[in-house]
């Protein structure tokens, strides 16, 4: 079953984004910040950990846009 924008949780891109080759660079108050590149570009990546409460779709495509992965990898 595909994932959907809806029901990601932190945990899950935390997941995501490590497989992807990012790294745990920092944390600022519940925000956790993540390293790697894309396409040769440095990227960070903000995530916010709020519990297991899954992420509100427009944060969760902001993770998308600021991780430069497609949203259709992040769906497969």
């Amino acid at each position: 079953m595909t994932k959907g924008i809806f029901n990601w949780t932190f945990s899950e891109v935390k997941d995501f984004l490590k497989e992807n080759g990012f790294i745990y660079s920092y944390t600022k108050g519940s925000h956790y910040f993540y390293t790697g590149n894309c396409n040769h570009e440095p990227r960070i990546v903000q995530v916010p950990f709020h519990g297991s409460k899954t992420l509100k779709p427009r944060t969760f495509k902001a993770i998308v846009k600021q991780s430069g992965i497609s949203l259709e990898e992040w769906l497969k």
